[in-house]
Order: structure tokens, then sequence, then C-alpha cells
């Protein structure tokens, strides 16, 4: 029930400036997220944000799945600017103070993708039965929820088992898909779980425990690293960094249009694949806000590289790119590894997993039997033709108005739809239909073109494919998941250039609106902070990071095979049987 007191009014009217808030509390929030409401946790305030869903420049999704968590950090580090601050200009309109001892991340209530939060009526009727304990927010075994067999872990795991103090100890390579599933004959999906298990046996092993008190502790120190990054001066943009940027992109772009002159196809599309690649890590950073931090400058410098120069809509790629970074590296959430039936990391999707990007389920199906089965080849492939499926998910986006219609991002569709028309008319018309004179030719331009793009798909999903995709549940702090979710990749400072940034991915998962340029300093203060709280930094080289990759995609093509082999031997017992 509300309450009233002096120090929570106070704190109320120094942060909104004119209102004397309630204090509300966790079982009112939870009836009112049951009834439909969309409501986050930031800075110890409770945000309504059901009217801000259309407005959103990153889409609803990303909030969405923010739903009934304490979503402070995230929302510090991706949604607002850090040097000016928390968003106090807003926070007046749309919370109410909400005291930290009962935030919803220490229950066992999930997010909102697929989360499941009681009504009022159920949660008095908790309270009659005695399965709410209000003073710690914890529910007791005779509640009514049932446990998961797959999520719900024992509390000595959450605590961190004996000799490890709450301290996960680094494991070296891949997890193995042998265990205990391989000798015991099992169903398919529950040999599914069992493999589940013992990912989420060893991440637990591995990583600091999920219990309040450590996570709390890391939340701290993360908290104190973000404020140094900034006292460092770090989220300053390097303007000439981008000199020497933009000085390569007009070489690459001169080169591609006098080897065409000439009729130099082939050295043409190369110049012109590998103009697309360096371009993709400016839009990058405008993306994220990271050039001029200003949103609508940064915006028109991502929508002109994107789409007017190459193609793609930079709105599709935020509206993906927000929820990647929100739930990476989830099977059912995170759209950058979704990927079916083409390729999958996680064994979860071959149990015909429903995607919350997509709205659909991603079938385990008679394609995906064979693709799956031979993964660890066909890799490298796909990526080589990813350009052109980009084109088809980009106008997708863009023509079927998928982006936000109200607000400031609101005539970014039709600016878009202008970019694409553009792009098509000097890349589709000027160059492939009236400069190169023949089918075979353009055939070749196209082709070369599109693959001399394509090392930025390896360097895209080589962060993740290789890192956990197990959920630890909404406990787990958001670096310490980042972390777990995402490698670095090291190479010399001489060939950052081709990288474009894309080696720092735990950094730029940790600190998203950060200057690329600035990440090798930021570095230095993240493996501190990673030592201190007893978090692995997971930190391979180039070939090292691509074998690991590799190997987690034979991994799943193995359990696939086991995971076929188990239902043949139900259909024939059942056969048997009958």
């Amino acid at each position: 029930m509300p309450a009233t007191d002096d120090s929570s009014s106070q704190q109320a009217r120094d942060v909104g400036g004119s209102k004397t808030l309630p204090l509300m509390s966790r079982d009112e929030i939870e009836a009112l997220i049951a009834d439909g409401r969309h409501i986050i946790i930031h800075l110890g305030y409770v945000l309504k944000l059901d009217a801000w869903l259309k407005y959103h420049p990153g889409g609803a999704k990303s909030i969405m799945h923010m739903v009934g968590r304490d979503a402070t950090d995230w929302v510090e580090v991706y949604a607002n600017k850090p040097q000016y601050g928390a968003c106090t200009e807003w926070i007046a309109n749309i919370c109410f103070p909400f005291p930290p001892q009962f935030a919803f991340a220490g229950s066992k209530t999930e997010n909102a993708a697929g989360g499941v939060f009681r009504t009022m009526a159920e949660i008095e009727s908790d309270h009659i039965k005695g399965n709410h304990d209000v003073a710690t927010g914890e529910y007791s075994s005779s509640s009514s929820r049932a446990p998961s067999p797959i999520f719900d872990v024992d509390e000595g795991a959450l605590r961190g088992r004996k000799g490890t103090s709450g301290r996960g100890s680094a494991r070296s390579g891949s997890i193995s898909s042998e265990s205990t599933a391989d000798k015991v004959p099992l169903d398919g999906m529950s040999y599914l779980d069992v493999v589940t298990r013992e990912h989420i046996r060893l991440d637990l092993e591995t990583y600091p425990a999920v219990d309040e008190a450590t996570q709390a502790h890391i939340i701290v120190k993360y908290r104190e690293l973000h404020q140094k990054i900034i006292d460092a001066g770090l989220y300053k943009t390097n303007y000439s960094a981008y000199g020497w940027e933009c000085l390569r992109y007009f070489s690459l772009f001169l080169t591609m249009l006098i080897t065409l002159s000439y009729g130099y196809y082939f050295i043409s599309a190369l110049s012109l694949g590998f103009l697309w690649h360096q371009l993709v890590f400016t839009a990058h950073d405008a993306g994220h806000m990271g050039i001029t931090h200003n949103y609508y400058a940064d915006t028109f410098i991502g929508i002109f590289i994107a789409d007017f120069v190459g193609g793609l809509s930079l709105g599709w790629w935020k509206h993906n790119h927000n929820v990647h970074h929100i739930v990476t590296n989830a099977p059912e959430h995170d759209p950058d590894i979704e990927h079916m039936p083409l390729f999958a990391i996680s064994h979860r999707l071959l149990g015909d997993l429903r995607s919350t990007f997509y709205e659909r389920v991603m079938k385990y199906d008679a394609v995906a039997k064979v693709l799956l089965r031979i993964q660890p080849w066909t890799y490298y492939p796909f990526l080589a033709f990813g350009r052109f499926n980009l084109y088809v998910l980009s106008w997708d986006f863009i023509i079927n108005g998928k982006g936000p219609r109200k607000g400031q991002a609101a005539y970014h569709r039709w600016l878009e739809l202008i970019g694409q028309v553009f792009f098509w008319t000097w890349f589709g018309y000027g160059i492939m239909y009236k400069t190169i004179p023949d089918g075979w030719s353009r055939f070749v331009y196209l082709m070369v073109s599109h693959i001399a793009s394509s090392p930025l798909h390896v360097q895209i999903v080589l962060s993740h494919f290789a890192m956990s995709t197990t959920d630890l549940g909404p406990q787990e702090s958001f670096p310490q998941m980042m972390l777990r979710t995402t490698m670095d990749v090291d190479c010399p400072r001489w060939l950052d250039f081709i990288h474009g940034g894309l080696q720092f991915q735990a950094i730029h998962h940790l600190f998203p609106r950060l200057p690329r340029h600035n990440f090798r300093e930021a570095q230095k203060l993240v493996i501190e902070f990673c030592k201190d709280v007893g978090i692995p930094y997971a930190y391979y080289g180039f070939t090292t990071a691509n074998g690991q990759v590799i190997g987690r995609l034979a991994e799943v093509a193995r359990q696939a095979a086991i995971f076929s082999k188990c239902q043949e031997t139900i259909t024939k017992t059942k056969d048997f049987a009958i």
C-alpha cells in the first residue's frame, strides 16, 4: 500500500521539481503490470511508459523487455546522454518513488517477455495462504507457481557454492554437450532440458553468484566504473580520428569511380564493397549517438550512410539492435542470434522456440535438420551473402511502417524511402544498368561488391556466437549479463580501422554510447573492474575467436544429431508398443 514518509517525499520533490509523489508497494506495481501497464524501475522510481511505447525511436520491444525490472543501468548507459546525467526533465510526469528493497529483480517474477505477473486478487490470495514474505519479497515453496524444471536453480547455486565465495572462476574452452544426457535414453525435449541445466550449472560455476548481495556489489562497482569513464573524458568524440576515416572513405569512393570509368569492374566492385564495409562502422556510431551526441545530427548522418549510400535501413537496424543490446544472446528474444533454419548457436533453438522479436515460432523443420548438421561448413558461405538478406529486412521495415509513427522519429520512414530511391538510382540504375555493358559483368560486379563487404557480418557475430546463451534470471546485473554474453577480439592498434570498434564489443555493450575511438582507453578500466568483481573478461585473438564460433556451431550440430536420435528412439518405442 502507498506510504508517505518524509524522506521519500523529499526525494520525489528533489527529482521531479514540483510534485510530492506517493510511495508505491511492490504488490501494487505487480498488479498494475498484470493489468497490462508497461512499468519499469529507474533510479528508484516507477516509470509508467504506456504512452511512450508508440514514440520510442528504438521501438516498443526494447521497453517491453524491461517491464517489471530495475532498468536503471540499461537506461543510464543506453537511453541517456551520460554527460548530462539522469533524465530529470520528464521523470516527474511518469513516475512514482519505489522502495529498492522490493525491486522485481530479486523475485521469481520474470520480465515481460514471457513473464507472469499476478493480479491484486491473486496477490491477496497468496498473502492469505502465507506464501509471500512481505519483508523480502520471496515466495515459499508452497506457492501456487510451479517451479520451472529448467530455470529454477537451488538457493546454494544462487548464493555461490562452497569455496567460491560468490566469485566465479574462468573456464577455458567451449562447453561440451557430452554429459549424462548422452548416456541416458531420453525423449528429445528432455534431452534439451538436461543440456540447458548443464549450461546453467557451468555458468553459475564460472561467474559470480546471482544472489542479491553479490549482484548489488557488482552494480555498485559498475556505476563507479561508469563515473571513472565519464571523469576521464572518454565520452568526448575524437573528431580528428573521423577526419582520417573520411579520408579513407573518399579514397575508396574515388578508386571505385576511376576504375569503373576505365572498365576495371572487378577492382571497382572491390573498392565499393570495402567502402560499404568501412561506412557501416560510422553508421553504427551514429545509430548509438556516439558521434555528435545530438539525436537529430547523428540520425541524419546514420540515415545518409545507411540508406543513401548503402541501401540499408538505419531504422530497421535500430529496431533490431536495441533489443539485441537489452537481451543479448537470449535465444527466444535476441534477433541477432535468430537465424533458423540457416544456423543455430543454442540447442534451445532445436525445440521450435518462439521468437518474441519476430513473433513467430522458429521451426526446427526438415530444412533446419539438414542445414544445422552441416552448419560449421556453411557458416562463412551464408555470411558472404548476408547483405542481400539485409535488403529484404530493410524493405520490410520501411514499406510496412514498422518504425515509430509518432514523435521525433516518425519522419524517418519517409527520409529512408527517399534514401532507398536515391541508392537504387545511383547504384542500380547508374552503375549496374547504365555503366556496366553486359549481363555477366553486372552479375560479377554485384557479387564481388557484396561479398567484399561480408567480413562485416563475421565481425558482427564473432563476439556473441561462442558466448553463453543461458538465462540466469532477472536478478542478474546488467554488467555481468553483458560480459557473460560478449567477448572482445584482440588485434594490434594499426588494424583497428579494419575492425571498426567491433573488436571491443564487450566494452561497447557495457557503454553503448561511448565513442569507438576511445575503446582502448576504456578497456584498461574495464579489465580492472572485472578483476575487482570476479567476472571473467573474454578476450581472444581473431583466429582463436573464429575457432570458438566454429566449435559452438559444431557443438549444436552434434546436439541436433543426438536430439534427432532421441526422437527416432521414442517413435520406434511407440510403434513397437502399438
